[in-house]
């Protein structure tokens, strides 16, 4: 969002370690399975009690001999620092190692990244894809001028899409890159708009810029390779079509095996958007392990402090941020909100947050683009979080078919994308509304290379389709009220400025 407004978020019954905005297992014709519990990683025993940590010391220098002999002391090492902003990373097996080094001159803010002992360990449950079948992808036909699958993505004409490819695809000098679980770049649909430069590996918090690195294992979610091809599926004769096929994707992995999103990762992601000449970064998740960072806590205050920076840095480079606003169908407005989830790799408990001190990150830090998911008939998807003044702008994330239905000839009511081994699938969340959302941006960098990130924020606003209120919103047909949405046409809470517009991406 472009500012700090208290809002709240309850987490949906996502399962252990699988923190994304991702996609719906409650959703009528949408399956989910667990995956099998990942397998006991070889640990020594000091890796047993092992905890990662971030540091967060003056930014614009490295840590001084003061700080470093005081991580030395407490028990700690050094994986990396990030030294523009002031941010380290350090392993220590001594629990009292954060607040030891919180009393150490120089240091502005400690605190563990995790609760779970290194490597975490879990299960992996995700709404499962629903992926198409050789003979489905065989049978698809298409116009002239379409990839064969493209009749099938009624999100394209939603955004207009359709009609901007009539005049751009987009800039092959714009990257948008995906921070998550990975991108297959093998993917014929991927591969002649992947950004091998761009691509990289964060998981431990330190850049692995191996080849290959940011790929996903084959046990590992598609999430990330499903979202890049939305975003830039090339326009080639094959498979489906980005709504900016043009521009260049890259994949920032953050993930780890367990489906973790932890803040060393992030950190990391956003720092090397930052320095490599990313545009755009869709992030469809949120940082773990606390669906919400409470700034009154110090552990979670560090945490807020690490990715805050590592985002306006990003954005001071001229990156624009974009995310998922999350699935649960909730007021992000409200005044509180109950966490039941948090820490999801420790033991959670309910708990009663104040959402003016307590954030959601990175969907809520400053600069940040929120992003609404609707479905096939322009209406705020039934899973959807929304709330005055949180929602910065919607765009197509899929619904039921049974509540949204699309026109004919597509069948499905989710959004169709990449999957990993050359497939193709539909998932439906807000997940697949945000890349929507970046592409677009994309497309807006593409029009106006020299846009800054604000301006390119300010287009993507004014530019948007107004989208009212839908009032009374009884999405399922049972004549209650499922959600309320406050404010005009023009600004609202379910919609925020409106539906983005690829063709005045492209015209304007």
């Amino acid at each position: 969002m472009t500012a700090p407004h208290p809002r709240s978020r309850r987490v949906l019954a996502l399962p252990l370690g699988m923190a994304m905005a991702t996609a719906l297992a409650f959703l009528p014709n949408i399956t989910a399975s667990a995956a099998e519990a990942a397998p006991t990683a070889t640990t020594t025993a000091g890796d047993a009690t092992s905890l990662s940590y971030v540091v967060n010391v003056r930014p614009g220098h490295g840590p001084s001999a003061r700080v470093k002999k005081a991580i030395a002391e407490a028990g700690g090492t050094i994986v990396t620092s990030y030294d523009r902003i002031g941010v380290i990373v350090v392993h220590s097996s001594n629990a009292d190692f954060a607040r030891t080094l919180r009393a150490v001159p120089g240091v502005e803010s400690a605190g563990n990244t995790r609760n779970a002992p290194l490597p975490a360990q879990s299960t992996d449950d995700m709404g499962t894809p629903k992926v198409l079948s050789a003979r489905e992808v065989a049978a698809a036909r298409a116009a002239d001028g379409q990839d064969p699958l493209e009749p099938q993505q009624w999100d394209l004409a939603a955004v207009k899409a359709d009609k901007a490819h009539e005049v751009s695809l987009g800039s092959p000098r714009v990257t948008v890159a995906v921070i998550d679980t990975g991108v297959d770049d093998t993917h014929p649909d991927i591969a002649p708009n992947f950004d091998r430069e761009a691509s990289v590996n964060c998981v431990s918090g330190k850049p692995d810029t191996a080849d290959g690195a940011w790929r996903p294992s084959a046990s590992e979610s598609p999430h990330g390779t499903h979202v890049a091809g939305e975003i830039a599926a090339a326009k080639n004769g094959i498979g489906m079509t980005g709504v900016a096929p043009g521009v260049k994707v890259a994949g920032i992995k953050v993930a780890n095996p367990d489906g973790y999103f932890y803040t060393e990762a992030v950190v990391c992601g956003f720092v090397w958007a930052a320095e490599h000449g990313v545009d755009v970064t869709n992030n469809s998740y949120y940082t773990d392990p606390w669906y919400f960072n409470c700034t009154d806590d110090p552990d979670q205050k560090a945490l807020v402090d690490a990715v805050t920076r590592a985002s306006r840095y990003a954005e001071r480079r001229g990156t624009v941020n974009v995310a998922a606003a999350g699935n649960e169908n909730y007021d992000l407005a409200a005044d509180t909100i109950t966490d039941p989830v948090s820490p999801n790799d420790g033991t959670p408990s309910d708990r009663v947050i104040d959402p003016t001190q307590c954030f959601d990150i990175p969907t809520q830090l400053p600069g940040v683009v929120t992003v609404a998911a609707t479905g096939a008939k322009g209406l705020k998807s039934s899973f959807s979080n929304y709330g005055l003044g949180v929602i910065d702008v919607a765009a197509p994330g899929g619904d039921s078919t049974r509540y949204q239905p699309p026109a004919p000839p597509a069948t499905s009511g989710l959004i169709l994308g990449t999957l990993p081994g050359g497939k193709w699938g539909y998932m439906a969340g807000t997940s697949m509304a945000s890349p929507h959302v970046a592409a677009v941006a994309a497309l807006i960098k593409s029009t106006h290379p020299h846009a800054s990130p604000s301006l390119v924020k300010a287009l993507l606003y004014a530019e948007a389709d107004a989208t009212p209120c839908t009032d009374p919103y009884d999405i399922d047909g049972d004549g209650k009220v499922d959600a309320v949405c406050e404010g005009t046409k023009n600004h609202n809470g379910f919609y925020g400025w409106g539906t983005v517009d690829a063709l005045a991406a492209v015209t304007k």
